[in-house]
């Protein structure tokens, strides 16, 4: 075989020849440990849009009834916000910071990443 075309069982990280076979990376505990967080992250994604989506009908009767924004349900909103975010930049492999509750405290509704 030539260096232009690698063996299909080879996959690698970037054009220096730092190749691992496939085999190493399915039994890679960081892998399967990363995998498993995933996992549970989007289940806990799934939990905070379905809280979302009660603040936001509880935020607009709010506002409909008394006419004015509730600012403790606007702050609850951002902080669901801001989690979802860190959750999907973890699901999507754009940062390692593991969001609440594994490493990262709950976040404040005037934090912004």
């Amino acid at each position: 075989m030539s260096d232009t075309n690698p063996p299909a069982d080879h996959v690698f990280v970037n054009e220096k020849d730092t190749a691992k076979p496939v085999e190493e990376n399915i039994k890679s505990r960081t892998t399967w440990m990363r995998f498993l967080f995933m996992a549970i992250c989007c289940v806990l994604v799934g939990l905070a849009f379905i809280v979302g989506s009660v603040v936001v009908v509880f935020s607009f009767l709010w506002v409909l009834i008394k006419g004015d924004v509730n600012r403790e349900l606007r702050e609850v909103g951002q902080s669901l916000a801001t989690y979802i975010y860190q959750n999907i930049r973890f699901l999507t492999f754009n940062t390692e910071d593991k969001p609440f509750p594994f490493g990262s405290r709950w976040p404040s509704p005037a934090d912004e990443d």
